[in-house]
């Protein structure tokens, strides 16, 4: 929304800072964007009396005119306006001067005399399209005196960020009661004093609304013998600085009365109206009609009209039509008021591609109970500025009139949204000097009354918005939110959302960045993983086809994650994502099961590349370890990994086993895969199921026991075994002699000799302690031989 200073004023006195005003409002919702001079390409205009003016001697359509600029000589400059005459004023630039169309006026000699600027008509001013000769000025204007003051043209605009819910803001009316509400200042609103001379305009037009759902208020006024020409230059340059280009008194008075009160208004020549009639109804399938804009537009039966009594002559709230629109020979207009469904403009407009300043007004909402209002005041313009009678009384319908709403405000309840300690006497002064009624009779329950105007006052946390706004958003305190747990926390713990929370705070800590992906893929991102097309739910109106089908495993929308950083440059990936994926069930109520997944992605070197960390790239080890981090932080025991024969997208696939339940799978995407992803290093993968998890922690019985006050001793032992025997059997096997002292057992490093690529060397490392006493080596010496012994006994090994 532009903003003019000028006619900021004619409502609010207004004297302060410009930048002030704008930061004011933008705390107020109103988010100042720029402040610019709309006239800034005509600065350097200056006012010039021609003090003689003679036809050139050597051509006719040329003139030599000695003008005074306020300078001490008298400027001379060749003119081929046909309107140029001596003792008139005129626009001159001087030479040196850039005009707006980036013309640089230079010394010139035409037909063999000097000229030293250029007296200026309104079209080289880009003031309006008017060429055919020079502009003339007021008499009362002095030589030299430059022309933006001179003219009294707008030198300061701001232009405003509205957000869609603050229509009432789209007009100067609206951003003047905002200023007002800041500053404190008093409000006027324009002086109407309309005149009205015979007939009756409800007995000359009659009104129709098919459907009032549509259009709750249509009404018209009836202006004979109008005089179309350009209106004033002061309606002209206003228009003009809110960048909307002059046409002709009639129609400017519609874009004023639009700026000024937010009201979109349309004018009709009467005359090409058929019958005496007006109806607002829908369009027939594939209707054609042409626009203002000499467009002829292909309609649908959505979209609303206006018509005469035998014809469309206007798209409703969006642009009148060619065949009824104000021209030069206009002498009987039929002013338009109306109120549209939002809605409905808002989808004729975007479909036509046919925005307008109307349109954009009727999208967000107008104000019904200001409609008379904005259509007089029009009324009296047009009779001033062209001379038009204005007929009496209002052609109309409102099917449906204005419902006042009334809202309950507790102010208690918004001191605590707001976290703010506020007197009441503090509210209700922010209510009234909005406009709005407060009934306080209940302390502890107001009544307010909003104002037609504000339609995005809908419930009581807007009011709630309102007190803040009054307030300032930039002065309520910043305060650092409690951290003290309560009863509710441990109750929200042991929910699905507390868990997966745990989850979340365990992926964070270790590292890794958490990835969220739309729950929607592509047939083609499955099938590329291989996964089955049995099962999968598919989209009804999908939003394109690379996401018509919900997904059935996390890993399409992970490796698609590991894409996009790619492309982005980041080649030290690790990611974790805990979501849902969908399969078809038709024992389900919504024929779709839902299982919650936690997965994890690495690929690219194991750190980041500062020093001094290894510079390896992620493998299996990696992952792993991560598997294993996350059931040690949830207490659970890994009972049995093995390896998954081939698996549709990992390879090697190895399975992970908790007690008697499979969790999850873990292993490296098949590399055919990870190139369609552009992943040109190994891309690991850890995919668990987070509701089984759940489950299991859920079921845990919590034990306590006595933290060890005793120093451990330590013990190593080599095993040299074939690769065959698993780490793990070994370690099983020392665990399962259960030996009072011994108390964990931990593989520590692994050797394969060059000559013996079938054998291995494992090193584990034993600790032993016992909890009421310090150890000596002589009893630890007795245990630790009872597992070598029981070692070389059990398994194929040499020590």
């Amino acid at each position: 929304m532009l903003l003019s200073m000028q006619w900021l004023r004619d409502f609010v006195p207004y004297e302060g800072e410009t930048q002030e005003l704008g930061d004011r409002l933008t705390m107020l919702g109103l988010e100042l964007e720029e402040i610019y001079n709309p006239f800034e390409a005509v600065a350097p205009i200056v006012v010039g009396h021609v003090v003689e003016c003679e036809r050139h001697p050597e051509a006719e359509k040329l003139s030599v005119c000695k003008v005074d600029v306020g300078d001490s000589e008298l400027l001379e400059i060749v003119c081929g306006a046909p309107n140029v005459a001596q003792g008139i004023n005129v626009p001159v630039a001087k030479v040196g001067t850039t005009m707006p169309g980036g013309l640089k006026i230079k010394k010139a000699k035409l037909r063999g005399i000097k000229s030293f600027g250029m007296i200026c008509s309104e079209s080289e001013l880009e003031l309006s399209d008017e060429h055919d000769g020079i502009m003339i000025l007021p008499e009362n204007l002095k030589p030299g005196q430059n022309f933006v003051e001179a003219m009294n043209l707008e030198t300061t605009i701001l232009d405003l960020g509205v957000t869609p819910n603050r229509a009432d803001c789209l007009s100067m009316l609206g951003i003047a009661r905002e200023a007002a509400l800041a500053f404190n200042l008093p409000l006027t609103m324009p002086a109407l004093n309309l005149v009205e001379s015979g007939g009756n305009a409800a007995d000359m037009l009659k009104i129709n609304i098919d459907d009032p759902e549509f259009c709750p208020l249509y009404q018209a006024r009836i202006l004979e013998g109008a005089t179309v020409k350009p209106a004033p230059n002061w309606m002209r340059h206003r228009l003009l600085s809110v960048g909307i280009r002059p046409i002709s008194n009639i129609v400017d008075v519609t874009n004023y009365i639009l700026f000024e009160l937010g009201q979109p208004l349309h004018a009709f020549d009467r005359d090409l109206l058929k019958g005496d009639s007006i109806r607002v109804g829908h369009a027939s399938e594939g209707l054609k009609f042409s626009t203002l804009d000499d467009q002829e537009r292909i309609l649908k039966d959505s979209d609303l009209l206006i018509w005469d009594a035998e014809r469309p002559v206007a798209l409703a709230g969006v642009m009148g039509g060619m065949n009824s629109e104000i021209n030069k020979e206009s002498k009987n207009v039929v002013l338009e008021s109306a109120v549209f469904r939002p809605g409905t403009i808002r989808k004729t407009a975007r479909r036509l591609s046919l925005p307008s300043e109307a349109s954009y007004r009727f999208e967000r909402g107008v104000d019904q109970n200001m409609n008379t209002f904005a259509m007089n005041r029009a009324a009296q313009l047009m009779s001033e500025l062209s001379g038009a009678k204005v007929i009496s009384g209002v052609a109309k319908s409102e099917p449906t009139p204005w419902q006042t709403r009334t809202h309950e405000y507790r102010h208690a309840r918004c001191n605590s949204w707001l976290g703010l300690n506020l007197e009441p006497e503090f509210s209700k002064n922010a209510f009234t000097l909005m406009g709005l009624e407060v009934n306080d009779a209940d302390a502890d329950n107001w009544k307010v009354t909003t104002p037609s105007f504000r339609l995005d006052l809908e419930r009581e946390a807007d009011l709630y918005e309102e007190v803040a706004r009054y307030f300032g958003m930039d002065k309520i305190p910043s305060i650092l939110p409690r951290t003290d747990k309560t009863f509710d926390s441990k109750i929200l713990s042991d929910t699905p959302y507390g868990f997966y929370r745990r989850l979340k705070n365990w992926g964070s800590g270790t590292g890794l960045h958490e990835a969220i992906n739309y729950s929607f893929v592509g047939d083609d991102d499955l099938d590329l993983l291989g996964l089955p097309q049995e099962g999968r739910v598919k989209i009804a109106n999908p939003l394109s086809e690379d996401q018509n089908v919900m997904r059935t495993a996390i890993a399409p929308g992970m490796l698609n994650t590991v894409r996009h950083n790619l492309a982005q440059g980041n080649t030290h990936i690790r990611i974790f994502e805990i979501a849902k994926q969908f399969e078809i069930d038709e024992s389900s109520d919504t024929n779709t099961t839902e299982q919650t997944r936690i997965g994890m992605m690495l690929t690219g070197s194991r750190n980041s590349s500062e020093w001094p960390h290894e510079h390896g790239d992620a493998d299996y080890l990696d992952v792993k370890g991560l598997v294993e981090n996350l059931l040690c932080d949830l207490k659970l025991d890994i009972s049995e990994v093995s390896l998954v024969e081939d698996h549709s997208y990992l390879e090697p696939c190895i399975k992970i086993v908790c007690g008697d339940d499979e969790v999850g799978i873990m292993g490296m995407v098949k590399p055919e895969i990870a190139d369609k992803y552009h992943a040109k290093k190994e891309v690991w993968m850890a995919d668990l199921n987070a509701d089984l998890l759940r489950d299991k922690v859920m079921s845990h019985k919590i034990k306590f026991a006595p933290l060890p006050v005793f120093p451990p001793s330590r013990r190593d032992i080599t095993v040299m075994a074939s690769v065959s025997l698993r780490a793990e059997t070994i370690k099983q096997a020392i665990l399962g002699l259960r030996l009072p002292l011994l108390e964990s057992v931990e593989l520590v490093n692994l050797f394969v000799p060059e000559d013996q690529e079938d054998e291995r060397n494992l090193s584990f490392r034993l600790t032993y302690r016992h909890g009421k006493k310090t150890l000596k080596d002589k009893e630890v010496d007795k245990e630790h031989n009872k597992v070598l012994a029981a070692l070389e006994k059990a398994l194929p090994i040499r020590l």
